[in-house]
């Protein structure tokens, strides 16, 4: 099992930026991939960057390209989502997600509001 806890959502202005962190804990060595998912209301939920464990290829959403950053720290078992020059557009909540062998597991979210 591996339990994730989101953090470092909130209210920012147009042009700003947050840093989300995804923690992961429990079966850790079993993830081997992670990722960053949105869902604004009434809209569908869309993949926003995914990692492997390896740290590399990252994929981006092209709405983010340029703006957004994944990382992982994978002896913290945490990934981070980096986002700069934040839109309107960009409001949503943001849930990590991470991948093992078995089975997807899900973080309750952190809600990212972009508004002046």
């Amino acid at each position: 099992q591996v339990q994730l806890v989101e953090s470092g959502g909130g209210l920012v202005q147009p042009g700003g930026s947050l840093r989300l962190s995804c923690a992961a804990s429990g079966s850790i060595f079993s993830i081997n991939a992670m990722a960053w998912y949105r869902q604004a209301p009434g809209k569908e939920r869309e993949l926003v960057a995914s990692i492997p464990s390896t740290g590399f290829p990252t994929h981006y959403e092209d709405s983010v390209k340029g703006r957004f950053t994944i990382s992982i720290d994978n002896r913290k078992g945490t990934v981070y989502l980096q986002m700069n020059s934040l839109k309107p557009e960009d409001t949503a909540s943001y849930r990590c997600t991470a991948h093992s062998v078995a089975r997807q597991y899900w973080g309750q979210g952190t809600q990212v509001t972009v508004s002046s």
